[in-house]
């Protein structure tokens, strides 16, 4: 009877949702002299919104495109003559290659399912926008000036939504909604949704569908009749959310006008799309400056820039300018430390393992040890916070997986700090913090896992996911938890003791905030390994405090984690100079 149950109803959803097309086709072939108000334009922010439907010639649709302000981005939606408004300014037009989907607001039915370690409220305050904001640029989107959000708060036109985390009071999502009857006065009733945006580093479940359907809810309860998106062709997860909700696809058109801000989508796929996000970063960037792009290996992250008799090869962040014996330093752990050690830089206690009994008395020392490979990348083999000899040498067994030398140092307590360091210049300072999972009351430990392991991979392009290993199994036996048991509600848990964000970890940008002392220390690294582009890690009690103990220094820092700071920028200038902005250059040299 269930399996029947389900079928009906998959049935009858599906017929719904076919009647629904079907009027909504219709709705599509109304006049345009049937609106209110013409030519209607809306400023959002980042740009305007264009409705389409209420411009009577397609030549004025095109007019008003051309008049799109510096470094914004301006749509005009529910184009009807797409194909005429283009053939009117075909050099500086082009169709948006997104879909338009609609939600139904007459039949749609909220979610009994609440959100869970967060709230969704209106946004209230010039914090809450700059909020917004932030994560507009880590999802590199477009920002909008300072104070605008704040100053529409009582807007009746635009509609702002904020995710807040319960327990932090953080904003983690955002969602923008456009009322359609407020802005020219839609005989459609209709409504829209805009930026919608998650921050990268949000670890609670579903909070960009709970802002779509609170926003459906908040135009429903306004008796507007359809909730409308655009989404680019290719965002399968998106279009499938949207499906799950019960958005439709309707033969609704857009056009932009083409600028640096939305170049990839009507330039075509360029080579350089198969690279990695870390090498995509850079490559973008000597576009943007025109310089040439030849990827060599797509796979490792290898490519060449060129501009006019200077050609540089690089993997990622790693360029011909670091010399090999740099990266020689950088290999070996151990030798990094005497290095920096030397240089004056504080370093931890640390020892090459030779014996259990040499470890036992290091052990007995310290009370707490890291034990990682002396070479290797991306969190491979380290094990954190041992404190017992039996635990130690089966983290040491791990570790010579990676590396048949191994290395035991005290374990120095505080935040995982790093500082990435261009042309001995910091570029940008994050605190990186190890991956953790926030329990439902329902799911276990294994699936919670699963879970925010898709969600990292999906917000750092496949880098970031939480092994489901020995060192996850013995973080979870430090608070009695196995891969099995099921948290309580809002238990939040750490399920890594490295902060690697290749292992799941997150990443919060403090660049503005990190102490004179800490900037020394990693320009005074970086100098002694002689390297032009590292990522010096520290641990530190705070980075707004001095005091610190380094850890080590990356050769291939990924840049790309730490935007909207202007790593990739620095990084061209570095290989580059003649191609920063004269104004820029001359302050530099000067």
């Amino acid at each position: 009877m269930a399996a029947t149950g389900r079928a009906t109803r998959s049935t009858r959803r599906r017929r719904e949702r076919g009647a629904y097309a079907h009027r909504i086709q219709r709705l599509h072939r109304r006049s345009p002299d049937q609106t209110a108000r013409h030519n209607v334009t809306l400023d959002c922010g980042w740009g305007r919104l264009l409705f389409g439907q209420t411009f009577t010639e397609p030549s004025a649709v095109a007019a008003a495109l051309l008049e799109e302000d510096l470094e914004r981005r301006d749509i005009a939606a529910y184009v009807r003559d797409p194909h005429v408004v283009l053939a009117a300014a075909p050099q500086h037009l082009f169709l948006d290659p997104s879909h338009t989907f609609r939600l139904d607001l007459t039949t749609y039915r909220a979610s009994g399912r609440g959100p869970r370690g967060f709230v969704v409220r209106l946004l209230s305050s010039e914090a809450d926008g700059d909020a917004v904001n932030r994560i507009y640029l880590a999802r590199s989107m477009v920002p909008v000036p300072p104070g605008f959000m704040f100053g529409k708060r009582d807007s009746r036109t635009i509609v702002y939504l904020v995710a807040e985390d319960a327990r932090s009071g953080a904003v983690i999502g955002t969602v923008t909604g456009v009322d359609h009857q407020r802005a020219f006065g839609d005989p459609e009733r209709g409504a829209s949704l805009w930026c919608l945006a998650v921050d990268p580093q949000a670890v609670h479940p579903r909070v960009g569908e709970t802002l779509v359907r609170q926003l459906a809810e908040y135009f429903q309860a306004r008796g507007a009749l359809h909730l409308d998106l655009s989404v680019m062709h290719d965002n399968r997860e998106a279009i499938e959310l949207y499906d799950k909700l019960g958005f439709v696809r309707i033969p609704e058109f857009s056009v932009k006008h083409k600028n640096p801000i939305n170049e990839k989508l009507f330039v075509g796929r360029p080579p350089e799309q198969a690279l990695n996000p870390y090498a995509r970063l850079l490559t973008e960037e000597a576009r943007r400056r025109g310089i040439g792009v030849e990827v060599i290996d797509a796979e490792g992250g290898f490519f060449r820039l060129t501009s006019g008799g200077r050609s540089i090869l690089c993997r990622e962040s790693l360029s011909e300018l670091t010399s090999g014996v740099a990266v020689s330093i950088c290999d070996d752990k151990a030798v990094t430390r005497r290095v920096v050690e030397h240089a004056g830089v504080r370093v931890p206690a640390q020892i090459e393992f030779e014996s259990r009994a040499q470890l036992a008395e290091f052990l007995e020392h310290h009370g707490t040890v890291v034990v990682k490979p002396a070479r290797g990348e991306q969190g491979r083999g380290i094990a954190v916070g041992v404190e017992d000899l039996d635990e130690a040498m089966a983290a040491v067994e791990r570790a010579r997986a990676h590396c048949d030398r191994v290395l035991i140092e005290a374990c120095v307590q505080g935040e995982d700090l790093r500082v990435v360091v261009i042309d001995y210049k910091v570029v940008a300072a994050a605190l990186r913090r190890p991956a953790r999972i926030v329990g439902d009351g329902q799911s276990t430990v294994r699936t919670l896992i699963e879970r925010q392991s898709r969600r990292r991979a999906a917000a750092t392009g496949g880098e970031s996911k939480i092994p489901l290993d020995a060192e996850t199994e013995r973080c979870l036996a430090g608070a009695e938890l196995t891969l099995d048991d099921v948290p309580g509600k809002g238990a939040e848990i750490q399920v890594r003791r490295t902060a690697n964000l290749h292992t799941g970890g997150t990443i919060h940008d403090v660049t503005d905030e990190v102490h004179p002392e800490l900037v020394a220390a990693a320009v005074r690294a970086a100098r002694a390994i002689d390297i032009p582009v590292t990522g010096i890690d520290f641990i530190v009690r705070s980075p707004r405090a001095p005091g610190y103990a380094f850890i080590e220094a990356n050769e291939r820092p990924g840049l790309a984690n730490h935007e909207p700071q202007p790593t990739a920028e620095r990084f061209i200038d570095l290989l580059f100079p003649l191609s920063m902005p004269a104004a820029a250059r001359q302050a530099t040299t000067g």
